[in-house]
């Protein structure tokens, strides 16, 4: 339903949210949640092909298709094309959305890929881009957009994608593990460093999530070998025995509610912390984490 002037106030009524990796899946999620709470947006994605993966990226048609929900909440958004690898591209980005909204208070520091190798085997490419994009486009994310909150000195929020393996590890997704820490450590700095300007920073730490990037033909065949033609269910069986819930993924809005939360005035004082959204699964894994085979 679309949020019309005038309706009640929202928790994000007056913020503007910095978003990277918008056009689909959690990142397309978490603007339409913050819009639907009165949140201005600034949006952005590659919306090319990475060579190292292996399901469809987003398009611009997907960025698009973001934009128009926005804004058929009744929000007004700045949606353009960037490379988190990109830091000029993405300062300009910034600069154009504060040029237009005034001013920024949320980061959401979501873009991210993947990809499946073992670690000895894998390729130097690979583990280049993912660390590129999933760690070091994190870094660059928040020196493009934070600066703005600081030299405001109204406060805000970064929230960062992570993962549960940025908590526990994963065999043959040794770069991926390695990155969704990395985000961690990087959180925990940050987290000191902006607390004098009342900018808190955490990291969201989700289970699988019902998206594009998993719900593809490479994930179904890499989960499940030995089917001919695996489906979405097929997976979900596979899938459905990791989380401590009996269920094999959350859906995106899940993690949308999280980001809500934790950018709201109801989280001000949280700041530090990895927040599971993950059914269960870092207490049931244990000693068993999932093994995904070889690609």
């Amino acid at each position: 339903m679309a949020r019309t002037r005038g309706a009640a106030v929202g928790r994000m009524d007056g913020k503007v949210a910095f978003i990277t990796g918008a056009a689909r899946g959690q990142g397309r999620s978490h603007a339409l949640r913050l819009a639907e709470e009165g949140a201005e947006i600034i949006a952005v994605d590659l919306c090319q092909p990475v060579g190292s993966v292996p399901y469809e990226m987003p398009t611009s048609g997907d960025l698009a298709e973001t934009a128009k929900l926005v804004e058929e909440l009744d929000r007004r958004i700045v949606a353009r094309e960037a490379d988190v690898r990109d830091l000029s591209r993405l300062e300009a980005v910034v600069q154009e959305g504060v040029s237009e909204f005034g001013h920024i208070d949320v980061v959401v520091a979501n873009a991210g890929i993947a990809s499946v190798a073992p670690t000895l085997e894998m390729g130097e490419h690979m583990w280049q881009e993912m660390i590129d994009i999933n760690l070091t486009g994190v870094w660059k994310t928040v020196k493009a957009a934070v600066p703005p909150m600081v030299e405001r000195r109204q406060g805000g929020a970064v929230i960062i994608t992570s993962s549960v393996a940025g908590l526990t590890g994963f065999p043959n997704l040794g770069h991926y593990v390695a990155a969704k820490h990395g985000v961690v450590g990087l959180m925990r700095v940050l987290t000191q460093e902006l607390a004098p300007y009342m900018i808190r920073v955490n990291t969201v730490n989700p289970t699988t999530v019902d998206t594009h990037m998993v719900m593809s033909d490479f994930f179904y065949r890499l989960v499940r070998p030995d089917l001919e033609n695996p489906t979405r269910d097929d997976m979900a069986e596979a899938f459905v025995g990791l989380n401590s819930l009996p269920i094999p993924w959350v859906d995106p809005i899940d993690i949308s509610n999280a980001v809500l939360w934790l950018a709201s005035d109801e989280a001000r004082y949280v700041t530090g912390v990895t927040l599971p959204v993950d059914a269960g699964f870092c207490q049931k894994i244990g000693g068993t984490p999932l093994v995904l085979p070889e690609a």
